[in-house]
């Protein structure tokens, strides 16, 4: 992404597959196939292109916008979507999804975006390894969305791992990690669930729209995709469902074990209560004190101490204490 335009691709004609420079753009005619611009929306010499390309405002603005929702505006110029992808860009946390815009016309497609997304490199590696293998705007749009969604269920796959990873160290010794790893896991789950369910609702809009870019097979596969993202939807409830009873256990699991060594210590200090009051009450240094003049006196003492530690584990064990 060292240029603000990354693919300036040919989808359908007799050069469909081949790259055009940007800097011929303004020559391509609608005979010479189907156009397919991918731009980097925050590159200036990009942002002047979209501007000049004599768009409706809406979509002049969507395109070049910073921050978009997910949605879905069909109108007589074209369909204009906002979607978002998974972020598989290296040091990056997959919640951190990447916003692409797409405006889709009979005879040309512009899009945008400021990160990579792995979608996008994907169809721009079908189209030129397989001309003509994607040769309309509705096709275009369909595969990009079939792209995204089957990532998005990539995605959920690997947090049910990680959480059935996080149930087994349950059961084993905790780590201090544990809690926070199940704390991370359900923050990416409740982010995810954000920017899912717009995403639904625009295809759920696309579906309903009845663009006469698509035909009754896109749109039965349109159908197929928003089937799929609302079980995508479903399952990432699931997980977070289930990370917040594992949450639960654990925190449960570390009151259990802060119970016992609480227990633990309280029984500790009944038993030294009474021999710590004995052996103080004999230190004082005052005289009247028993014992001074017999050589068995100590021997005698700890003999009773011993005796009262025997009596009052008896007692403890009696009240089941023990």
């Amino acid at each position: 992404m060292d240029t603000g335009f990354i693919y300036c691709l040919l989808l359908s004609g007799p050069n469909a597959g081949q790259s055009i420079p940007h800097s011929e753009l303004e020559q391509w005619q609608p005979e010479d196939g189907l156009l397919w611009v991918h731009l980097r929306y925050s590159n200036e010499e990009a942002r002047q292109w979209v501007i000049d390309a004599q768009l409706p405002p809406t979509e002049t603005d969507t395109l070049l916008a910073e921050h978009t929702r997910p949605r879905t505006l069909s109108s007589q110029d074209g369909v204009l979507m906002a979607l978002r992808g998974i972020n598989l860009n290296p040091n990056s946390a997959p919640e951190d999804m990447v916003s692409m815009r797409i405006f889709a016309q009979q005879h040309r497609i512009i899009s945008t975006c400021e990160r990579q997304l792995q979608s996008v490199k994907d169809i721009a590696e079908q189209i030129m390894a397989k001309p003509n293998s994607i040769d309309s705007s509705a096709d275009f749009l369909v595969s990009l969305c079939e792209r995204l969604t089957h990532r998005k269920m990539e995605l959920i796959h690997n947090l049910e791992d990680q959480l059935d990873d996080l149930d087994d160290q349950i059961t084993a010794p905790i780590s201090s990690s544990l809690r926070l790893d199940i704390a991370e896991l359900r923050k990416q789950t409740v982010t995810l669930r954000r920017y899912f369910s717009p995403q639904r609702d625009a295809l759920s809009r696309l579906l309903n729209d009845g663009h006469v870019l698509f035909n009754a097979e896109h749109k039965l596969r349109i159908r197929e995709i928003n089937e799929t993202l609302i079980r995508v939807i479903e399952d990432l409830d699931a997980v977070r469902d289930r990370a917040s009873v594992t949450q639960e256990q654990l925190q449960s699991q570390q009151s259990e074990q802060l119970n016992k060594r609480l227990y633990f210590l309280s029984l500790i200090s009944a038993i030294f209560l009474p021999l710590g009051f004995l052996t103080g009450l004999l230190g004082v240094n005052i005289g009247g004190i028993p014992g001074t003049e017999n050589s068995w006196a100590f021997a005698i003492f700890s003999g009773g101490l011993t005796l009262l530690v025997g009596i009052q584990m008896w007692f403890f064990y009696r009240l089941k204490w023990l």
